[in-house]
């Protein structure tokens, strides 16, 4: 995924794919519309997982500069 950012909310994405997972789950789709099913269950883990790298990537950003503070002398 590119570094730009995803068109839907990490909870929109993670909503949207858990109903795309209880789909599969339930069954009586056909192999065309459970094959969609799977390609977007693919892009939507895609998106959750951009915002929790970027998230990831803010936090350490925080603790670091929140190091860098506490070094600094006053």
């Amino acid at each position: 995924m590119s570094d730009t950012r995803p068109e839907i909310s990490y909870e929109q994405a993670r909503e949207e794919l858990v109903e795309v997972v209880r789909k599969l789950e339930a069954g009586g789709t056909t192999l065309e519309e459970s094959l969609a099913l799977w390609e977007r269950g693919e892009e939507l883990a895609a998106t959750c997982h951009h915002w929790l790298e970027g998230a990831r990537q803010r936090l350490a950003e925080a603790q670091a500069a929140h190091h860098t503070d506490e070094k600094k002398p006053d």
